[in-house]
């Protein structure tokens, strides 16, 4: 686990991560901390999240786009516009 908090840290930079202890079920408690160590996310995270290199990926786009959240750079009525945006795929008129 040790790798892959390393991994988080380097991903999300500047912000620091931490992992907490596996509860029964596997699952961890990860903390996002800003520069001067206030916590600024925090997620449960399942043992195959952290395994799995698609999942991983996964976890720290999402981790990414709430920190521009919480970071006011981006609003949640954004993200669910382009979500429900139909894709274009390259046709044009």
């Amino acid at each position: 686990m040790e790798r892959i908090c390393r991994l988080l840290n380097d991903a999300l930079s500047p912000y620091k991560t931490d992992l907490g202890t596996a509860d029964a079920s596997g699952n961890r408690m990860l903390s996002v901390f800003d520069s001067l160590g206030g916590l600024t996310l925090r997620r449960t995270v399942s043992l195959r999240q952290l395994q799995e290199q698609r999942l991983l990926i996964d976890l720290v786009d999402g981790l990414h786009r709430d920190l521009q959240i919480a970071e006011g750079r981006l609003q949640p009525c954004v993200i669910s516009a382009l979500q429900q945006r139909p894709s274009s795929q390259g046709t044009f008129a």
